[in-house]
């Protein structure tokens, strides 16, 4: 997913940059999200390898990509789908050799349907971690029944009190639920202007677009937000303070699921074995309650999830859900510029 980079999130980024230059493996360099760099999930990489790999934090995909681009040298990136075509355009990625990747027999070749992920040249982005946008709220001041549909985000009751994610994926995808469409691969322009109207409606309630899940989670800790759109990140952060907030995925038109992965550099500066560790010590079934304890998100390896009880699974959120799912994954570039831009305009009151 394209997340905005934001004063906080980038201050963020820049002291974990500054703790990452500190004694680490320098032999393979990870360019990752700040706050991925999670001992439980490195546990195997280290015991092979003696130390954790040299990281580098992003905030965002756009800022991700603007810096390999430019000339910034990693060996393994972290994005979101919808930032692969535009790695694969640039010619910056290779594909995966997959019989290194240990874990791959068992991920869902559902995953792996879109052109952008994988064709004829081969697997070119790994798809890693999961976690769902849905209806965070409030549990003390609103009731339940309010939010059993996406038409909460139009409810007069919480103007002025809402809060969503300032990421034009998210958006969509909720815009596109609200009005009857579950997959952005075929969208026509008629739908796309049925989105557009439904989200001019909701702007005007909107307090604030939120960019960073710890900006999200104090808004809603202080009760400024009542009703956010919400990743898992902001409600593990809440329930970590035990701030009752309660997380619905499953209103009645549905709500949507991300995930990322990971894409191989070419002409990375380090080994190209340890990059193979690296990806297979994430995978590992011992990485995934470390992951899901720290940030809310979900491993897509099947037997990761399955050291992890059915009722943490629960707590967390991240455990299996009957209803309709939007999921992400890439869309033609042309409709990304084309939803980028007009979600630009209806911030601006357009």
């Amino acid at each position: 997913m394209t997340r905005t980079l934001r004063i906080l999130t980038g201050a963020v980024s820049a002291l974990a940059f500054a703790a990452a230059a500190h004694a680490a493996d320098p032999e393979l360099t990870v360019f990752d999200w700040a706050g991925w760099e999670i001992d439980g999930a490195l546990t195997p990489y280290v015991e092979k390898n003696g130390a954790k790999p040299t990281y580098v934090f992003f905030a965002d995909d756009d800022e991700a990509f603007q810096k390999v681009s430019s000339g910034f040298k990693a060996d393994v990136v972290h994005p979101c789908p919808g930032a692969v075509p535009r790695y694969r355009e640039a010619g910056l990625i290779e594909p995966w050799d997959t019989s290194k990747v240990e874990a791959f027999a068992k991920l869902d070749p559902k995953l792996f349907e879109s052109k952008f992920i994988k064709d004829d040249g081969g697997v070119w982005f790994l798809p890693f971690d999961f976690a769902y946008t849905a209806i965070a709220y409030n549990l003390n001041d609103v009731p339940e029944g309010d939010v059993q549909s996406l038409e909460v985000f139009k409810d007069p009751k919480y103007a002025g009190r809402i809060s969503i994610s300032d990421n034009s994926d998210d958006v969509w995808a909720l815009a596109f639920l609200a009005t009857g469409v579950t997959s952005w691969d075929d969208v026509t322009d008629e739908q796309v202007d049925a989105a557009a109207a439904w989200l001019r409606e909701v702007a005007p309630n909107v307090r604030s677009w939120w960019s960073d899940p710890s900006e999200l989670a104090q808004m809603m800790a202080s009760g400024e937000i009542l009703v956010a759109w919400s990743w898992n990140d902001p409600v593990a952060i809440l329930k970590a303070d035990n701030f009752p907030v309660g997380f619905n995925r499953a209103p009645k038109e549905g709500s949507t699921s991300f995930f990322c992965g990971f894409v191989n550099m070419k002409d990375g500066p380090g080994k190209e074995d340890k990059v193979y560790d690296w990806v297979n010590s994430m995978y590992a079934p011992s990485s995934a309650a470390p992951i899901v304890e720290a940030i809310g998100y979900a491993n897509v390896n099947p037997d990761a999830m399955a050291t992890i009880p059915e009722d943490a699974q629960k707590a967390a959120f991240v455990d299996k859900i009957d209803t309709t799912l939007f999921l992400q994954t890439p869309m033609k570039p042309e409709l990304r510029d084309r939803l980028v831009e007009e979600f630009e305009l209806i911030k601006s009151g357009f």
